[in-house]
C-alpha cells in the first residue's frame, strides 16, 4: 500500500507522461498481437479465427468500495471479470485494453497499484495489455476494461444453444463472493463505528478472496478442449445462478429443472451464510460475482463431465412449456426467479 505522506501528484506527469510511466513494464507475449501500446491503434491478427470482444465498466461506490478493496486487488479483479465473458463463449482471451478515470484524490502511487494488479492478471492469464486511456474524473475512480479473444466458429458457445435433454452444469462452487461481501460490509460498519477495532476476517480467507480476487475459469475452457467437450450453451455466473439460468433458457427457448441439493456450495460459504441468518441456496441463486461457468452439454457427454472434480451436474434442460423450476431438498417445486444484481437498482 502506498504511503499517502510521500505521494506524487499525477498532474506532475501529465496524461502522456502518466501513460508512458504506467506502461513501461508492459510485455507482449500473445502471437496474435502485432502492435500494442504506442501508436494510434493496436494491430491484431487472428488468422482464420472469429474475434470476440467484451467490455465492462467498474464505478467506485457502485461496483467497489475502496474502504476495504485493495487497489492491487481491484486492478486484478477488473481484468478477471472481463476475461470471464470471453471464456463464457468457449474462446481464448488474448488482449485487453484498460481505461481509467481518476479524481484528484488519487496520487501516482495509487494508480501504480491498480496497474500492478492488472499486469499480474495479464501475466497469469497470458493476455496482452495493448491500449486504453486515462482521464480526470469528477467523482471517484472509474475503470473500463475491454477484452478481446478468438475461437473457431464451430466452438463458440452462445446462450441460445441449449437443447431439450441437455445436462445443466456449473464449474466450481457458488455463493462465496456474496457471503464474502457481507462479511466485508459487516467489518466496515464495525470499523466506522469504532476505528479502534480491527477487522476480524480470520479463517474466512476463501470467501473474502472470492469477492476481492476472483479467478475467471480459463481452465474449464482448456478442459473442454482436452476432453473434446462442446457446450451447447454457456454463460458466466456474474449476476447469480438464477439470473444466468434464465438468460440461457430465455435465449434458447427452453425450460429447465434445477435440483437444489446439487448446487455446489463450499462449507465455509454455507456456515458463514448461516451465521448471517442467510439461506446458502439463496446466496448461490441470487448473490452473483462468482464468475463460474454455467453451461449445458448433450447427455452423451455425461461420462466426460461426471468425473471432473470441478464440474457439477445441477439439472437438465426441458421443453419451454415446462418452465424453469427448482426442485427443493424437500421435494417441493419452485419457479426460478431472477433476483440477482441489477446495475440500475437504487441503493
Amino acid at each position: 500500500m502506498f504511503d499517502n505522506k510521500d505521494k506524487t501528484e499525477i498532474n506532475e506527469l501529465g496524461e502522456f507522461g502518466l501513460i508512458a510511466y504506467l506502461t513501461k513494464a508492459v510485455e507482449l507475449t500473445e502471437p496474435s498481437t502485432i502492435k500494442g501500446i504506442g501508436d494510434d491503434a493496436a494491430v491484431l491478427d487472428f488468422s482464420n479465427k472469429k474475434t470476440l470482444i467484451s467490455t465492462d465498466l467498474l464505478l467506485e461506490g457502485i461496483h467497489f468500495d475502496l474502504r476495504y478493496v485493495p487497489l492491487k486487488h481491484l486492478g486484478y479483479k477488473a481484468v478477471q471479470v472481463n476475461l470471464s465473458d470471453i471464456y463464457a463463449m468457449n474462446a481464448k482471451a488474448s488482449q485487453i485494453t484498460l481505461s481509467i478515470g481518476l479524481s484528484s484524490k488519487f496520487p501516482l502511487e495509487a494508480v501504480e497499484e491498480i496497474y500492478e494488479g492488472v499486469l499480474i492478471a495479464c501475466k497469469k492469464y497470458n493476455v496482452d495489455l495493448i491500449g486504453g486511456d486515462t482521464s480526470a474524473s469528477a467523482q471517484g475512480l472509474v475503470i473500463s476494461v475491454t477484452s478481446i479473444g478468438y475461437a473457431e466458429e464451430a466452438k463458440i458457445a452462445y446462450r441460445s444453444g441449449a437443447k431439450e435433454g441437455d445436462l445443466l452444469c456449473v464449474s466450481g462452487d457458488l455463493g462465496g463472493a456474496y457471503v464474502g461481501l457481507q462479511l466485508l460490509e459487516r467489518e466496515k460498519q464495525i470499523f466506522l463505528e469504532n476505528p479502534q477495532i480491527k477487522p476480524d476476517l480470520e479463517g474466512k480467507d476463501y470467501i473474502v478472496e472470492r469477492q476481492l480476487k476472483p479467478e475467471s475459469r480459463k481452465d474449464i475452457v482448456e478442459l473442454f478442449e482436452t476432453y473434446g467437450i462442446q457446450p451447447h450453451a454457456m454463460i458466466d455466473v456474474s449476476d447469480g445462478l438464477a439470473s444466468e439460468i434464465l438468460h440461457i433458457c430465455n435465449a434458447s427457448k427452453v425450460g429447465c429443472k434445477l435440483y437444489e441439493d446439487k448446487i455446489p456450495i463450499d462449507p465455509m460459504t454455507y456456515d458463514t451464510a448461516r451465521e448471517f441468518g442467510l439461506d446458502p441456496t439463496v446466496c448461490a441463486l441470487s448473490g452473483g460475482e462468482d464468475y463460474e461457468l454455467l453451461f449445458t452439454v448433450p447427455q452423451e457427454e455425461y461420462d466426460k463431465v461426471k468425473n471432473q472434480l470441478d464440474i457439477t451436474i445441477i439439472g437438465h434442460i426441458t421443453e419451454e412449456a415446462a418452465g424453469c423450476e427448482m426442485i427443493s431438498k424437500s421435494g417441493n417445486v419452485h419457479p426460478i426467479k431472477a433476483q440477482g444484481w441489477n446495475a440500475f437498482n437504487k441503493a
